[in-house]
């Protein structure tokens, strides 16, 4: 009797293993279909020969989709682990979700971390020397040239990645169990170089989220149409239509010696035409979109970003009076036992719209920093090597997301995996620091929005008032 139990036990066991892989490969296989369609619509289509470059640029853009779909996984990660605690809390019987347990949402979260730890440390890196390889000098050239030729410099970049983190650790923490830890690489060093990552993504998102908070505003604003208060746009687009005419009049006038001004008049000529195509829309666009639409949207975003901000201010008066407000260290009643928000499901709700939100805020303010600016993708027109940095620059950015969301208080979903196992997530100084700043640099970044144009036309007025000093 217990053989047969002991057997149907290891058969549900087996047929468990078996659905959870299933619904992994195919959740996965949707987010590599779509990152695929995603990439193509941005690739160089110059890029597309029939060549040994060809073969090169096919793998390094198998490569490149692999990225974004982890990517794309790790975003919805926080997101599907909240929604599924809800799930299971409400209906805890329901035959048709038993699929959905602890066991799928933690091995989520360990195949996140472990696809994320092959792109960023592998697989990039490998698509990157591998589209810039040519072989080595008296070797005949080819695929397996280019192959070894990356597989050495591969090897020589891990080791110089692994020595300077191994010289850091051992600054750091100067007892012998550090210096010995080259000799451990799975249990203290890998994980160690992936903490580091992790701080770095956290604090490049400290960077990009409160500026992409602001710039939504502008996003949105150049996206909707606004309305029209005090405007003529028959008259608008009337004087830009002869401004049109004026210079296609004086382009066909312009011999081709004169290279330099026909390629500043066709740039004018092309903003000229752009202008008009976004009065066009205004005027054709209805006025429940232009009164209705576009202000209901700037009122949700002030409202998502207000929440944001209270949240952070409420996460810190947690972190002064209460130790488990920490990232690190608590462990909650488990998935499907307990609600982790005081509104229920509503709560849930709220916090996936956030965390999305802060995600779409924090890619808008890394295009729109000085720095990453060049890294815009183009339709049509983007370089795998662009790609690559693109597909780097998000995997980063969102392999953080659940990590600052659980340390600025959106969620209080415990971090699984090895997502909860930083080991500054831990220093009670750097999580206060961390939402001490976020919460600063907000504000400061709203205020300075809202404010720049009653700044300029202080500006303006005071300049007009002072005026030049009379002769």
């Amino acid at each position: 009797m217990e053989g047969q139990d002991e057997v149907s036990a290891r058969e549900q066991h087996f047929h468990s293993q078996v659905r959870e892989s299933t619904i992994c490969f195919l959740l996965f296989a949707v987010l590599y279909i779509v990152s695929y369609f995603i990439i193509t619509r941005y690739k160089r289509k110059s890029d597309e020969q029939e060549d040994e470059d060809a073969i090169v640029n096919r793998i390094s853009l198998f490569l490149s989709t692999f990225t974004l779909a982890v990517s794309a996984g790790a975003v919805l990660l926080l997101p599907f682990s909240i929604i599924s605690n809800e799930i299971l809390l409400s209906f805890p019987q329901n035959y048709y979700i038993q699929w959905l347990n602890g066991s799928l949402i933690h091995g989520l979260w360990n195949l996140a971390s472990l696809f994320s730890n092959l792109c960023l440390f592998v697989l990039m890196p490998f698509a990157f020397f591998f589209l810039e390889s040519e072989g080595f000098a008296g070797l005949k050239k080819g695929i397996r040239a280019r192959i070894l030729e990356t597989l050495v410099m591969l090897v020589l970049l891990a080791l110089l990645i692994l020595g300077i983190v191994w010289v850091a650790s051992a600054l750091i923490d100067k007892d012998a169990a550090s210096m010995e830890s080259l000799y451990d690489l799975w249990e203290f060093y890998l994980p160690y170089l992936y903490s580091c990552i992790s701080l770095m993504g956290c604090l490049l998102l400290l960077l990009c989220t409160p500026v992409g908070l602001s710039r939504m505003f502008t996003v949105m604003g150049q996206l909707l149409v606004k309305p029209t208060i005090l405007e003529d746009l028959d008259e608008q687009i009337y004087i830009i239509t002869l401004e049109e005419e004026a210079l296609q009049r004086r382009l066909n006038g312009l011999s081709s010696s004169v290279e330099y001004n026909i390629t500043e008049l066709e740039q004018e000529l092309e903003n000229v035409k752009t202008l008009k195509t976004k009065l066009e829309r205004r005027k054709k666009a209805s006025a429940w979109e232009r009164n209705l639409v576009y202000p209901a949207v700037m009122v949700l975003l002030l409202i998502e970003t207000s929440i944001s901000v209270l949240l952070v201010a409420c996460n810190i008066l947690c972190l002064l009076v209460d130790e488990t407000a920490m990232p690190k260290g608590t462990r909650g009643p488990g998935i499907g036992n307990a609600s982790l928000s005081a509104f229920g499901f509503v709560g849930a709700a709220l916090e996936i719209i956030l965390i999305f939100y802060l995600m779409v805020s924090s890619v808008v303010g890394f295009y729109s920093l000085r720095f990453f600016g060049n890294f815009i993708p183009k339709k049509d027109d983007t370089t795998m090597t662009k790609i690559i940095g693109n597909c780097v620059s998000i995997l980063v950015l969102s392999s953080a997301l659940p990590v600052m969301s659980r340390t600025l208080g959106i969620t209080r979903f415990d971090l699984l995996g090895d997502f909860g196992r930083f080991n500054w997530l831990g220093n009670f100084y750097i999580v206060l620091s961390y939402n001490l700043l976020f919460a600063i640099v907000t504000t400061l970044c709203l205020v300075r929005k809202f404010t720049s144009a009653v700044r300029e036309e202080l500006f303006k007025a005071l300049a007009y008032h002072v005026g030049p000093p009379e002769r």
